[in-house]
């Protein structure tokens, strides 16, 4: 702190009177920038959330993308194929013929 705070004493500055103060004016300048960029409404801090919340919704994006593609594939399977259709309703639903038994087999934990 003792350097810096030397930079605002005036009867030091001597032979470097010009030097010192532009260096006044740059410390000024930026300090004024900084808060301005750093407190105002749209701050950089806001920027930063907004892109990751953008990269998150992309990548869901792409997620659901590829799930309605897969689940498009499986619709188009089974409105083209009996054996699909029934394969289908076994698995998911359960289903039986009359006179089956349904087995349900869950794995161990």
């Amino acid at each position: 702190m003792g350097k810096f705070s030397r930079i605002w004493d005036r009867s030091r500055d001597g032979s470097h009177r010009e030097e010192r103060s532009f260096l006044r004016w740059v410390l000024l300048t930026s300090l004024i920038f900084i808060l301005a960029v750093c407190l105002k409404h749209d701050n950089v801090f806001r920027w930063i959330g907004a892109g990751a919340t953008a990269r998150s919704q992309e990548k869901q994006m792409v997620y659901y993308r590829r799930n309605i593609e897969r689940l498009e594939k499986e619709v188009e399977a089974l409105n083209g194929d009996r054996d699909t259709l029934e394969k289908f309703a076994r698995e998911k639903f359960y289903f039986a013929a009359p006179g089956e038994d349904v087995y349900i087999v869950t794995p161990e934990k």
